[in-house]
């Protein structure tokens, strides 16, 4: 009994993280070995996309929630508090953002060295 309720888990974790393709191989499957209508195994086409969609959603957003409270964590600051910084430094110091290109320093040329030559 708890072996088949493992089996099933896994297989339901499993129908998570499948392609369409994949799905649909697997509802056409399962619809044979259950005798299932082509009505019942559309409805089961169905029921195993859309939890497919709900649980991908929302382990990305779990995943997200879990990466954000990390880097909380370790103190490191979001795009955004970098951004805040960088704009009030540049408002501190009286700059306004330049492009990429314009931001590199021009090297100074050589000054050409006159040699008087003896005569």
């Amino acid at each position: 009994m708890i072996e088949n309720l493992k089996k099933t888990l896994d297989k339901g974790v499993e129908y998570a993280f499948m392609t369409t393709e994949k799905i649909v191989k697997a509802a056409k499957e399962l619809a044979q070995e259950n005798n299932l209508t082509k009505e019942e195994a559309k409805k089961l086409l169905d029921y195993l996309q859309k939890k497919s969609e709900e649980t991908r959603r929302n382990m990305g957003k779990t995943m997200q929630d879990f990466l954000k409270a990390s880097l909380r964590k370790m103190d490191i600051p979001t795009r955004e508090e970098v951004k805040k910084l960088d704009d009030r430094i540049r408002k501190l110091e009286g700059t306004k953002k330049k492009p990429a290109a314009a931001r590199k320093k021009a090297t100074p040329k050589a000054k050409k060295s006159t040699v008087k030559a003896k005569q």
